[in-house]
């Protein structure tokens, strides 16, 4: 099997069917906004005569075009995307969810190809398909509804400093800034009188519990060069129409979905808190803050083999 460029062989050897472990091949790319993954994961696609599943928890929904740089049809070359276009925002799809459909799919996938492609930047849905999720309690709705009347009044620095007294692990793993995340732990740790920390069960599912091998790749560039490419895409997004189909979503803003970079600066703009020469700036800082949470989620899995692009 000839190396594509970028792609180092002693990754590739690991996707030849072993006699020791026959099963097929997970070959999971992993990498930050605007790094290079889409063009890499069609390049090996077309090499390994396979398709991709997409893990990236906002390219599902139909709606959510320009902001989720979903790849077009021509970027595609041909190769089946799985779970792009799959979803309406007006659905509530959840890792969990995703995980289960997923692995369906899988199934079905891996009696025809040997080696199926997994990609995308959302690092909990990657999880959720190589790993598997913990299993939480359930919590009375009153609790989530308390933190969401305390997080309006008081902000989110209140939430995050509740969460490093009471579960300083979580509070060091998850991304601080997602006020999802955050409420998420809180209403855990809240509801049962544990951390949340301690329903993470000890490195998650085993692999061989899977029925098929995981390899992982992750994918980087120098600082300067990947930040570079972010600052284009967002100017090649805004050229594109994003701020047209922010104001198509408006009516579902607080989707989970859209609580993230790329639309909550241009909702900032449409609700007059600044001007659009500052959502443009916000929204190339924020992706590359992105970026770099990102890349931090992926560090944390030492399974992943890591790539330089640049």
């Amino acid at each position: 099997m000839p190396a594509p460029p970028l792609l180092p062989q002693y990754i590739l050897n690991q996707l030849v069917t072993s006699p020791a472990d026959p099963r097929p091949v997970l070959l999971t790319i992993a990498g930050p906004t605007a790094v290079g993954k889409t063009a890499l994961c069609v390049q090996l696609a077309q090499q390994l005569g396979t398709e991709i599943v997409s893990a990236d928890s906002r390219q599902f929904f139909r709606e959510l075009s320009i902001g989720t740089a979903k790849p077009t049809p021509e970027e595609m070359q041909g190769i089946p995307h799985h779970f792009i276009d799959s979803h309406s925002i007006q659905e509530d799809y959840s890792a969990g969810r995703y995980a289960a459909d997923a692995l369906a799919l899988l199934d079905e996938l891996f009696k025809k190809h040997p080696v199926v492609i997994l990609t995308g930047g959302s690092g909990l849905y990657l999880q959720a398909v190589t790993d598997g999720l913990d299993e939480l309690p359930s919590v009375p709705p009153t609790v989530r509804a308390q933190i969401l009347e305390e997080l309006a009044t008081n902000g989110l620095p209140a939430l995050v400093a509740e969460l490093a007294a009471t579960d300083p692990v979580t509070h060091a793993r998850i991304d601080r800034q997602n006020h999802q995340r955050v409420v998420r732990a809180l209403e855990i740790t809240r509801g049962t009188g544990r951390p949340f920390s301690s329903y993470h069960k000890q490195g998650f599912a085993e692999a061989d519990k899977r029925p098929f091998r995981v390899v992982k790749v992750a994918l980087t560039r120098e600082r300067e060069e990947l930040y570079q490419r972010i600052n284009l895409r967002v100017e090649q997004m805004l050229a594109a129409g994003l701020l047209d189909e922010v104001r198509s979503v408006l009516p579902y803003r607080h989707h989970h979905a859209l609580q993230t970079v790329g639309y909550q600066e241009i909702f900032g703009y449409l609700d007059g808190e600044y001007d659009w020469a500052e959502a443009v700036r916000l929204l190339q800082r924020n992706t590359r803050h992105y970026a770099k949470r990102q890349l931090t989620w992926l560090r944390r899995d030492a399974e992943y083999e890591w790539v330089n692009l640049g």
